[in-house]
Protein backbone atom coordinates (compact mmCIF):
# COMPACT_ATOMS: atom_id res chain seq x y z
CA UNK A 1 0.00 0.00 0.00
CA UNK A 2 1.61 3.62 -0.82
CA UNK A 3 -0.04 6.76 -2.43
CA UNK A 4 0.04 5.37 -5.82
CA UNK A 5 -1.16 1.98 -5.11
CA UNK A 6 -3.91 3.02 -2.08
CA UNK A 7 -6.29 0.54 -0.24
CA UNK A 8 -9.68 0.44 -2.25
CA UNK A 9 -12.27 0.92 0.19
CA UNK A 10 -15.94 1.00 0.52
CA UNK A 11 -18.52 1.90 3.49
CA UNK A 12 -21.80 0.94 3.67
CA UNK A 13 -24.50 3.59 3.25
CA UNK A 14 -27.97 3.40 2.12
CA UNK A 15 -27.76 6.61 0.28
CA UNK A 16 -27.44 8.90 2.66
CA UNK A 17 -24.36 9.82 4.83
CA UNK A 18 -24.46 8.78 8.51
CA UNK A 19 -22.47 10.16 11.77
CA UNK A 20 -21.12 6.48 11.72
CA UNK A 21 -20.34 6.81 7.94
CA UNK A 22 -18.46 10.32 8.80
CA UNK A 23 -16.87 8.90 11.38
CA UNK A 24 -15.53 6.10 9.73
CA UNK A 25 -13.71 8.11 7.36
CA UNK A 26 -11.75 10.14 9.85
CA UNK A 27 -10.63 7.49 11.39
CA UNK A 28 -8.85 6.08 8.27
CA UNK A 29 -7.81 10.15 7.51
CA UNK A 30 -6.36 10.02 11.43
CA UNK A 31 -3.72 7.49 10.67
CA UNK A 32 -0.78 7.96 9.45
CA UNK A 33 1.03 6.44 6.64
CA UNK A 34 -2.29 4.71 5.31
CA UNK A 35 -3.70 5.36 2.10
CA UNK A 36 -7.33 4.49 0.68
CA UNK A 37 -9.61 5.43 -1.95
CA UNK A 38 -13.39 6.00 -0.78
CA UNK A 39 -15.26 3.77 -3.31
CA UNK A 40 -18.72 4.30 -1.68
CA UNK A 41 -20.91 7.04 -2.66
CA UNK A 42 -23.55 7.85 -1.24
CA UNK A 43 -24.69 11.12 -2.20
CA UNK A 44 -25.05 10.03 -6.18
CA UNK A 45 -27.97 11.00 -7.91
CA UNK A 46 -30.21 7.98 -9.54
CA UNK A 47 -32.53 9.05 -11.88
CA UNK A 48 -35.28 6.58 -10.22
CA UNK A 49 -35.98 5.61 -6.38
CA UNK A 50 -36.43 2.02 -8.02
CA UNK A 51 -34.98 -0.57 -5.40
CA UNK A 52 -33.15 -2.45 -8.61
CA UNK A 53 -30.89 1.06 -9.91
CA UNK A 54 -30.29 1.29 -5.64
CA UNK A 55 -28.95 -2.12 -6.25
CA UNK A 56 -26.90 -1.44 -9.47
CA UNK A 57 -25.67 1.59 -8.28
CA UNK A 58 -24.38 -0.29 -4.85
CA UNK A 59 -22.83 -3.24 -7.23
CA UNK A 60 -20.49 -0.82 -9.02
CA UNK A 61 -19.62 1.00 -6.08
CA UNK A 62 -18.76 -2.42 -3.59
CA UNK A 63 -17.15 -3.90 -7.00
CA UNK A 64 -14.72 -1.10 -7.47
CA UNK A 65 -13.28 -1.99 -3.50
CA UNK A 66 -11.06 -4.35 -2.20
CA UNK A 67 -12.24 -4.23 1.13
CA UNK A 68 -15.98 -3.44 2.77
CA UNK A 69 -16.56 -1.49 6.21
CA UNK A 70 -19.56 -2.68 7.03
CA UNK A 71 -21.77 -0.11 9.46
CA UNK A 72 -23.94 -2.05 12.24
CA UNK A 73 -25.53 1.54 12.53
CA UNK A 74 -27.75 0.87 9.38
CA UNK A 75 -29.01 -2.12 10.60
CA UNK A 76 -32.44 -1.32 12.51
CA UNK A 77 -33.58 0.93 9.44
CA UNK A 78 -32.25 -0.61 6.67
CA UNK A 79 -31.50 -3.99 7.43
CA UNK A 80 -32.73 -5.44 3.24
CA UNK A 81 -30.15 -2.90 1.88
CA UNK A 82 -27.45 -3.45 4.15
CA UNK A 83 -27.92 -7.46 4.06
CA UNK A 84 -27.60 -6.98 0.21
CA UNK A 85 -24.37 -4.64 0.19
CA UNK A 86 -22.79 -7.79 2.80
CA UNK A 87 -24.30 -10.64 0.51
CA UNK A 88 -23.18 -8.75 -2.73
CA UNK A 89 -19.36 -8.33 -1.01
CA UNK A 90 -19.20 -11.82 -0.46
CA UNK A 91 -20.66 -12.96 -3.19
CA UNK A 92 -17.34 -10.95 -4.96
CA UNK A 93 -14.95 -12.30 -2.68
CA UNK A 94 -14.73 -9.43 -1.06
CA UNK A 95 -13.71 -9.07 2.92
CA UNK A 96 -15.62 -7.45 5.16
CA UNK A 97 -14.97 -5.47 8.51
CA UNK A 98 -17.89 -4.74 10.72
CA UNK A 99 -17.57 -1.79 13.28
CA UNK A 100 -20.57 -1.50 15.73
CA UNK A 101 -22.60 1.95 16.51
CA UNK A 102 -20.84 4.34 17.37
CA UNK A 103 -20.83 4.23 21.09
CA UNK A 104 -21.97 0.85 21.94
CA UNK A 105 -21.03 -2.77 22.13
CA UNK A 106 -20.78 -4.87 19.19
CA UNK A 107 -24.06 -7.02 18.65
CA UNK A 108 -23.88 -10.22 17.57
CA UNK A 109 -26.61 -10.16 14.81
CA UNK A 110 -27.55 -14.06 13.68
CA UNK A 111 -28.13 -12.60 10.09
CA UNK A 112 -24.88 -11.47 9.76
CA UNK A 113 -22.93 -14.25 10.46
CA UNK A 114 -20.67 -15.33 7.87
CA UNK A 115 -20.91 -12.29 6.19
CA UNK A 116 -18.26 -10.53 7.99
CA UNK A 117 -14.22 -11.31 8.38
CA UNK A 118 -13.70 -9.32 11.36
CA UNK A 119 -15.14 -7.21 13.75
CA UNK A 120 -13.58 -4.10 15.23
CA UNK A 121 -14.03 -1.98 17.84
CA UNK A 122 -13.92 2.44 16.96
CA UNK A 123 -10.51 2.37 17.59
CA UNK A 124 -7.94 3.98 14.72
CA UNK A 125 -5.79 1.57 15.06
CA UNK A 126 -7.49 -1.54 14.84
CA UNK A 127 -9.51 -0.10 12.40
CA UNK A 128 -7.07 0.65 9.95
CA UNK A 129 -5.25 -2.56 10.93
CA UNK A 130 -8.21 -4.65 9.92
CA UNK A 131 -7.92 -3.21 6.62
CA UNK A 132 -5.31 -4.15 6.06
CA UNK A 133 -5.06 -7.45 6.94
CA UNK A 134 -8.21 -7.71 5.18
CA UNK A 135 -7.76 -5.86 1.86
CA UNK A 136 -3.73 -6.96 1.42
CA UNK A 137 -3.32 -9.45 3.92
CA UNK A 138 -0.62 -7.04 5.85
CA UNK A 139 0.20 -8.34 8.91
CA UNK A 140 0.82 -4.83 11.27
CA UNK A 141 2.95 -5.80 14.11
CA UNK A 142 3.33 -1.92 16.20
CA UNK A 143 4.66 -1.42 19.15
CA UNK A 144 3.39 1.62 21.34
CA UNK A 145 6.42 3.62 22.59
CA UNK A 146 5.58 4.97 26.22
CA UNK A 147 8.21 7.98 27.46
CA UNK A 148 8.61 8.38 31.61
CA UNK A 149 9.89 11.40 32.67
CA UNK A 150 12.21 10.87 35.64
CA UNK A 151 13.04 13.35 37.59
Amino acid sequence: MSQRDPIRVFVTHCFEESEDYTRAFEYLESARNFYYRNCSAPDVQLDSAAEEALREELRRQIGLAEVVIALSSLYPRHQNLLLFELNFAKAGDKPVVLLPSFGHEPLELKLLKGLVDESVPWDERALVDAVRRQARHEETTRWDTIEFKLD
